[in-house]
């Protein structure tokens, strides 16, 4: 049993930390944290079979905290995510304006006056005293954040259609904005 734990043990924690890690939406990254939680289970009955004492204890509170990461993105966040789901998809029917949360637009795909995706929406900022939405920055090439492009998207020129933010202008006007530093945003 302890050789078959000291195999599962260390996949089970790399896969979900790179799984955790990818931030992929909350059904995702509470995925990562089940398999945590095997990897906790896995590295106690290593613990418990070598007698280490400290290995055993320690994923004993690992065990609980994922089981908290569980919940946390498996129950409260995919609820939450629902909600704003269902209200969206309500809105729609209304007739009026749709509504859509705005925790779905970060991450949400970007594509130009064609249809053809040129980057995802990285963040965006809201006037503090009006509430509106006044620009989004746009991540664009790069692998995992390593190497992209962020450039300012005015909210305006935006709309959502189809599960996606809908420039009304061509890849390469899109490409020719000035390119934002990460930690350099316009404050105007």
């Amino acid at each position: 049993m302890e050789e078959i734990a000291r195999t599962v043990a260390p996949v089970a924690i790399t896969v979900a930390a790179l799984v955790t890690a990818s931030n992929l939406g909350a059904r995702i990254t509470g995925l990562g944290f089940v398999i945590f939680t095997i990897g906790s289970v896995a590295w106690f009955i290593v613990g418990l079979e070598s007698g280490q004492a400290g290995l055993m204890w320690q994923n004993v509170i690992l065990f609980f905290i994922n089981l908290f990461g569980v919940w946390r993105w498996l129950g409260r966040r995919a609820a939450m995510e629902a909600g704003g789901r269902r209200a969206h998809e309500e809105s729609e029917k209304g007739g009026g304006e749709g509504l859509v949360p705005l925790s779905a637009l970060v991450g949400m795909p970007m594509r130009d006056s064609r249809g053809e995706e040129v980057g995802k929406l990285a963040d965006a900022m809201v006037g503090e005293r009006g509430g509106r939405l006044v620009y989004g920055l746009a991540s664009s090439g790069g692998v995992a954040g390593a190497g992209e492009h962020l450039r300012r998207v005015d909210w305006a020129g935006l709309r959502v259609e189809d599960d996606a933010l809908r420039l009304a202008e061509t890849r390469a006007r899109f490409e020719a904005r000035p390119q934002v530093e990460r930690d350099d945003w316009p404050s105007r």
